[in-house]
């Protein structure tokens, strides 16, 4: 539905989905907690060693920091302006790491892993008689959606610099907005196809028992 997983045999795909939501939520919450510039700086060097150990496909992924360009430049100069630079260089630290931390976890977790694993922190929901299949399939689709965003931003970006020469302009916050909405309409049409979100947990579990039949087939096929 939203082309962002790459499906290799990497260490990250190996760990198990809970485990990485755990890290990307308590990393997320220290990152604010952090004074130092450098232990900021440390952890977005972090990201980016993560990205690389998944080879050629992980370095690709990094060119999500082209789309970032524009709102690091706001940060900066906003800061700059209000004489705190180095609260600009902080604040850009903190929006690269948590935005490739989140894009990691998207690109090395199955959709369906990652559904079980936000699934059981909403069972109270079933409680009182709520699904908690919907408020989990929100949240992995939030995941999701980030890195896609800023694919499409950097789409409009290059295609407004073909036209006019320049790199970035506040006027693509509306194109913006408008490919958003169609991307939310593409994605609400197709969850319908499948029957919401209950019928999307039965998709993406033959979806997942498919893919992993076919890695087992082709492990074997190399063994021989």
């Amino acid at each position: 539905m939203i082309p962002v997983y790459l499906p290799l045999d990497s260490w990250a795909h190996r760990v198990p989905a809970g485990f990485k939501l755990v890290i990307l939520a308590l990393s997320s919450v220290l990152l604010f907690q952090v004074v130092s510039v450098w232990v900021a700086a440390g952890a977005f060097l972090t990201v980016l060693l993560a990205y690389a150990s998944l080879g050629r496909a992980g370095l690709e992924q990094l060119r999500l920091l082209k789309a970032l360009k524009l709102f690091a430049a706001v940060l900066l100069i906003v800061n700059w302006y209000n004489g705190a630079v180095m609260d600009g260089v902080f604040a850009v630290l903190r929006l690269l790491t948590m935005v490739l931390a989140a894009n990691f976890v998207s690109v090395t977790t199955r959709m369906d892993d990652m559904l079980a694993a936000i699934g059981p922190v909403f069972v109270p929901f079933r409680w009182i008689g709520l699904s908690e299949r919907k408020p989990a399939l929100g949240v992995t689709l939030v995941l999701r959606f980030v890195p896609c965003l800023l694919q499409v931003f950097g789409a409009l970006r290059e295609a407004y610099r073909a036209r006019t020469g320049k790199s970035s302009s506040w006027r693509l916050i509306g194109p913006l907005g408008i490919q958003s909405l169609r991307m939310s309409d593409h994605v609400a049409e197709a969850l319908a196809a499948r029957g919401g979100a209950e019928g999307l947990a039965r998709f993406t579990a033959l979806a997942g028992a498919t893919g992993r039949s076919e890695r087992v087939s082709k492990r074997r096929n190399d063994g021989i």
